[in-house]
Formats: C-alpha cells, structure tokens, sequence
C-alpha cells in the first residue's frame, strides 16, 4: 500500500500554522511529513518562506510518531555540507529517529542569495556527490577531514547523533542524478510519476528501496474558485521541467515565465475541487509507477483546514484502498 505523506509547504505558509498543521495531520492519520527548504517563494503570491530548520524542531516537538522528511536541502552553496550533517543529526536526537534528510541540488532561487553565482548543471552535479559523501561520513560520528574539489572540511565531528543513522534521500529528474541517488541514497525523491527514471534507479542498485513522489491538489467545494487558486500559487510548475525551474533567480522571474499558463493548463495536472477521484487516480499513477509514499500539498495556506476536514472524511479512506 502506498504510504500517504503531507507536505509542509514553507513558500506558502507562516512559521506557527507550518507546525499546527503538522500535529493536525498526525492526528488524522497521514503516514509521515515532508517539509520544503526555501529562501524564496516560487511567486510572490505565495508570501512565505521561513527557515525550514527551526520549524522542523518545532514540528519533532509538536508530535510524536510522525515521521519527518527535508523535501529537499540543497547542500552545495546556501548551507556547507558539514553543517547540513549537523543540523540532520541534531533533528534526528530531536525526532527521536523519525527524521530522513532529502536532499538535492537546488535551485538559483535560494542559491544565489549568497552571491556566488549559480554554476551549470555538470558542476552542481560534481558539487552534489562531494557533499553527500561528506555528510555520510559525519554521520559516522568520527573525525573527518575532507579536501575535495569544492570543499573542504577540516577536523569536524558530530558530538550529537541519533542512535540509527539518518537515512539520506536524494532527489533525482534523469539518468545522471539517478544514478547518484543509486550510489548514496537510502531513499529516492522523483515528484513526478517518471517511471523511467525509477527503472534507471533501480538498475543501478536502487531495487528494493523507497521511493518518494508529491502531488498538489486544491481542494475545495468549489472546482472553480480551486482552479483560479490553483493557478495564482502554482502556475508556476509549468515554467517548462526543472531544467528551466533550477535556473530562474526569483519569484518575478517564475511569474514572467508563466506568464502564458492558464488556469486550465494547472488543472490539467493539479486535481481542483472536491472530487476525490481524480486525486485517488493521480496517486494511483505514482503506485503504478513503483512510488512507495506520495506526499499531498494543499495549495493555499488559508485552505488547510477544509482540507484536513476533507481528508479525514473522504480522501484518506478512498486512498487507503489503493
């Protein structure tokens, strides 16, 4: 059976409801949490972006079996690795275990704030690998001195780790990071149903182990009114693949790109209303295509709570029997 996830969805959401909507979707029974890590929104619509980190510590508060997931920290320019493996380890003390850190390598948008340009994809794939090796080896909890072609790391140690290593997902959208996440990664992170890049995965010695999708929806009583919300948050994803969403530096960029994307065009791939089947068809795609967990995102932060009330009385059931 497919496992269900919510999706805290920092870009669109303020700092305190992130964490009461993260104890409310454990009340209801969804099977675990993911949490994205923004410096931007995608559109200034949005309106949010707080720091994923301290909400997370928050959230391991908050709740007690949920299981919790980063979707996804881009460990190569924003954060240094060795402080990635940190603040992971500390989140995995704080969850007492419940915590995977999904990582990936990023996007101009929350990369650039620190002034070093954003390189092209060759490099970021190199930088990516070199980081996932130096956290994998903190998480060892020995002393680790590291120079390597991007960074280097010298005589770090983790004092606080959880008593079972945090598990690593790695973000994949082809052949090359499919095959990165193959080596290194407990977990795979695909948000689309792509099945070839779940075969490629798994080829490359993936087989046998998680894969993690993500499927917005706005729900609402209104298909209409859901389709017009729909497309002021999340017109956004139709920019053209992440080829092109990995390169635009701000959410003015995102807006001009999507400028030509219609409300019908995002409800051709976002589920709008209250119809629970077209969800239940969408996640059965992922099922279809090898996804163990597919993680929801109800657009519109206002909107949580008639969801939660949806989910509990029709949605989870019906997905339950997938």
């Amino acid at each position: 059976m497919v496992q269900i996830g919510y999706t805290l969805m920092t870009e669109q959401t303020p700092a305190r409801q992130l964490v009461d909507d993260a104890a409310t979707a454990e009340r209801l029974g969804f099977d675990y949490a993911v949490i994205s890590d923004h410096y931007f929104p995608w559109v200034e619509e949005m309106g949010h972006a707080p720091y994923c980190w301290s909400v997370l510590g928050a959230v391991a508060h908050a709740t007690q079996r949920l299981p919790l997931m980063t979707y996804v920290t881009c460990p190569l320019m924003r954060y240094h690795p060795a402080v990635v493996a940190q603040k992971a380890a500390t989140m995995g003390v704080l969850s007492e275990g419940r915590f995977t850190l999904g990582l990936g390598s990023g996007e101009n948008l929350n990369e650039h704030v620190i002034g070093e340009g954003w390189p092209p994809v060759d490099t970021r794939h190199r930088m990516f690998s070199e980081a996932i090796q130096i956290i994998r080896q903190l998480f060892s909890g020995d002393y680790i001195t590291y120079q390597g072609e991007f960074y280097d790391v010298d005589s770090a140690k983790l004092y606080d780790l959880p008593d079972e290593r945090v598990p690593i997902g790695i973000a994949a959208s082809g052949g090359s990071s499919a095959q990165i996440a193959a080596e290194f990664a407990d977990v795979l992170v695909i948000n689309d149903p792509m099945p070839e890049v779940v075969q490629q995965f798994q080829a490359a010695g993936g087989a046998g182990k998680p894969i993690y999708g993500q499927l917005p929806i706005a729900y609402d009583t209104d298909a209409e009114r859901a389709k017009q919300r729909a497309h002021e948050l999340w017109r956004w994803a139709g920019v053209g693949g992440w080829k092109v969403m990995a390169e635009l530096p701000g959410p003015v960029n995102f807006s001009a790109a999507a400028g030509s994307v219609r409300p019908e065009d995002v409800a051709q791939t976002v589920p709008c209303g209250p119809d629970v089947d077209a969800v239940v068809q969408k996640v059965k795609a992922f099922a279809d295509a090898g996804y163990t967990h597919v993680a929801l995102v109800q657009i519109g932060h206002d909107q949580q709570q008639p969801f939660f009330d949806w989910a509990q009385r029709e949605l989870l059931p019906a997905l339950r029997q997938l």
